[in-house]
């Protein structure tokens, strides 16, 4: 039997649950669950649309320091369309760069390769996330 591992959930560390909330269905993320068990557990799981992993964050939950998160990567396949849609929906999100011989620089990938272009955002906590444009039907993907 071949190996088969699928990340489903990815755990964020958040100072203020419903201001994360908040922040995430702003963002386009559909809630999954609100639950709460008491008043010293809650957890909530969002889900950017048409992905198969989720954020999760709550109280009584295993957690890092809130903003310690970094470098999360959500795909599109048009990176001008998502950051332009993000903005839209009031998240501030930074200009598209990519990287050359001289290291990141202002604007999309010249060629618009795969993997190429990126744009960054932040959640109110500070835990980082990347805009990558890879077009759909990629091998592999």
């Amino acid at each position: 039997m071949d190996l088969e591992l699928r990340l489903e959930v990815v755990i964020l560390p958040v100072t203020d649950v419903d201001e994360a909330k908040a922040f995430y269905e702003r963002a386009g993320f559909v809630t999954d669950t609100d639950h709460r068990a008491g008043e010293h557990f809650r957890v909530v799981q969002c889900t950017p649309p048409g992905s198969a992993c989720s954020v999760t964050f709550g109280t009584g939950i295993p957690q890092g320091a809130p903003g310690s998160v970094q470098g999360l990567h959500l795909v599109t396949p048009d990176l001008p369309s998502a950051r332009e849609a993000l903005v839209g929906r009031g998240v501030e999100v930074s200009e598209p760069f990519h990287f050359g011989p001289e290291g990141q620089a202002p604007g999309l990938d010249p060629g618009r390769a795969d993997y190429g272009s990126f744009a960054s955002f932040t959640d109110p906590d500070g835990n980082g996330w990347l805009l990558q444009e890879v077009k759909v039907g990629v091998p592999g993907r």
